[in-house]
């Protein structure tokens, strides 16, 4: 764990320190598109927030690579490697779109190719975990369309979601965070040595989105662009591809007692196969919420517009920073929920708190009023906009209060109004005599 949590610090800082010099250059690079009618934010910002974010991801990869236990990752699989390929070939086509921008058509055959690329080099699904039948063997070429596929649509779902200040890394980081708790349980846990790649590719994710987004929080002073989105939307997929395709479903049923027992464990993964990824349930089904509207409205599916869930909770009424941390309510609820039941599925406390999270987040949904007040004691923990005013913590308290005791009597508007009427009038007959002398 301790080399897993260096791994995530060093990912973060370098983040974070090149975050700084990457807006500098994308302001004098001019990668500052104008406002376009879907976008929320008022002024230009610079994007190229992606090549920070890959140097994270280089140094955290560089670093696991030196330390005593993870370096023998590096050794015994190719994964790592195959991660770094396909993530070069993204980022430089986020790049390329970010400054010049580049087709929609063009973009999906540059994710399909990044995907291609981790595929010959050995990050592919070999096998499916289908509950009530057991393990399925999947041809080469039914391999490769799969994880493909997969790969895609995971990207195309986190660049969808990417557009309020934070979101899209605040959400990752949410799924990072789930994904590792599921695969460092099935590597330490269960001694599978094959959920080793998925475990490091996670925490160096978290480590990516966790260095940016202090940049990223509202109100931005960067975004990461398609650069940044798409780049963490593989890093999640191969991630998920990894620990689906190179895990055991039948080892794992030696480890835990029985094949019920062992797809009840597999939860988190074959899951993710059909939506595809639980852990970015909420992005995904903005995904599929959007390609319908739009192929509805006779448009492309890569037309923007303002029909995303997060673009919906500003209409109804909800503030930028409440509709993110909405957003990041419900993918927390979904990820660790899953990742909860496939520890004890038998528990029915995990139903009923999921139930229970659910309705509250209902309840949040239709208060988009509604702004909460900390308690006085806990102000210097919360955002200003949290805090009590001075006049509602006197209303609070039934004392009068001190302003009102300072003010002076009130005085007929009439008696104002002449007296300075009558000033004026004395003021200006003085200047006349004044120019008559």
């Amino acid at each position: 764990m301790r080399e897993y949590l260096l791994t995530l610090c060093v990912t973060a800082a370098v983040t974070y320190l090149l975050t700084g010099p990457v807006r500098k250059f994308a302001i004098a690079a001019g990668a500052m598109p104008e406002i376009r009618a879907r976008d929320v934010h008022r002024e230009p910002t610079p994007r190229l927030g992606g090549i920070a974010m890959f140097g994270g991801l280089c140094a955290g990869l560089l670093v696991a690579s030196h330390l005593t236990n993870l370096k023998s990752l590096f050794a015994s699989s190719n994964e790592p490697q195959a991660l770094l390929s396909g993530a070069a070939l993204i980022w430089v086509l986020g790049v390329l779109d970010d400054k010049w921008g580049v087709d929609a058509l063009v973009k999906l055959g540059g994710q399909m190719i990044a995907a291609g690329v981790m595929v010959l080099q050995g990050l592919t699904i070999l096998w499916i975990p289908v509950p009530g039948v057991g393990t399925v063997s999947l041809t080469p070429m039914q391999g490769t369309l799969l994880t493909v596929a997969l790969v895609v649509v995971t990207i195309n779902a986190v660049n969808f979601v990417d557009g309020l200040d934070g979101l899209a890394s605040g959400m990752v980081c949410i799924a990072a965070a789930a994904f590792f708790m599921y695969a460092y349980r099935m590597w330490f846990g269960y001694g599978i040595e094959a959920a080793a790649p998925a475990t490091l590719f996670s925490v160096v994710l978290m480590g990516m989105c966790l260095g940016f987004l202090p940049h990223n929080m509202h109100p931005a002073r960067i975004f990461m662009g398609d650069s940044g989105s798409m780049l963490i939307g593989l890093v999640m997929a191969a991630g998920a591809v990894s620990v689906t395709g190179q895990v055991d479903p039948d080892l794992l049923g030696e480890k835990t007692g029985g094949v019920r027992e062992a797809t009840h464990a597999m939860v988190p993964v074959y899951i993710p196969l059909l939506l595809p990824l639980t852990v970015i349930a909420v992005p995904v089904a903005d995904l599929i919420l959007a390609i319908v509207r739009r192929t509805w409205k006779g448009q492309s599916p890569f037309a923007a517009d303002r029909g995303h869930l997060h673009h919906r909770l500003l209409e109804i009424g909800h503030s930028h920073s409440r509709a993110v941390l909405i957003m990041y309510f419900w993918s927390a609820l979904i990820a660790f929920g899953a990742v909860a039941y496939s520890v004890n599925n038998a528990s029915m406390w995990i139903v009923l708190g999921i139930v229970l999270l659910s309705a509250v987040g209902l309840v949040l949904l239709l208060l988009p009023r509604f702004t909460p007040r900390a308690p006085r004691w806990a102000e210097w923990a919360v955002p200003p906009r949290y805090r009590r005013s001075r006049r509602e913590s006197v209303a609070a308290a039934g004392e009068p209060s001190a302003d009102a005791e300072e003010q002076p009597e009130p005085v007929p508007a009439g008696i104002h109004g002449a007296t300075a009427i009558g000033d004026r009038s004395r003021f200006v007959d003085r200047r006349k005599a004044g120019s008559n002398r």
